[in-house]
């Protein structure tokens, strides 16, 4: 799953979830960022395996929607200078809460793709993987804790 990079439709998944499971694809849309933003150079991610299914869970309080993704996902984040690119696995799955203020928290497990221009993270993008939280407030600030979090920069690896 991709956050902070926008999430719009796309093509559909290549395998469909069950009929009445509850599960919806959830396909992300290829995405660009500008120079400075995330990295020092400009972004370009795409991607290239997306199985990403949404399911809506009852929501916990008035206000809060709440909805859990899972499948695979592998978007191959570009350096729109060079050229150089990194496949980034993302196959984690989340259960995500949106609050009517714009405020989100997400509870995930395993990978996800997460764009920091302001958090407890230096500004970049990065693949966190482990077992972890975001809280996203109102105005984009992301917030990752937890007991086993691991980031790896994309933006050095496509410098």
């Amino acid at each position: 799953m991709t956050l902070g990079t926008g999430h719009a439709a796309a093509a559909a998944p290549a395998t469909a979830p069950p009929q009445g499971s509850g599960w919806e694809p959830a396909p992300s849309a290829p995405w660009d960022v500008a120079a400075g933003e995330r990295c020092a150079f400009a972004l370009h991610g795409e991607p290239i395996v997306d199985e990403v299914v949404r399911r809506e869970l009852p929501s916990p309080a008035e206000g809060v929607t709440r909805s859990a993704y899972k499948g695979d996902l592998v978007v191959r984040v570009t350096n729109k200078e060079t050229g150089a690119h990194y496949d980034a696995d993302l196959s984690g799955s989340a259960v995500v809460d949106v609050h009517a203020s714009g405020a989100q928290f997400w509870r995930v497990v395993g990978p996800v793709l997460v764009g920091v221009g302001d958090g407890n993270l230096a500004r970049g993008m990065y693949v966190v993987d482990g077992v972890y939280t975001i809280g996203i407030s109102p105005t984009g600030g992301k917030t990752v804790t937890g007991p086993v979090v691991a980031t790896d920069s994309v933006c050095d690896r496509i410098a």
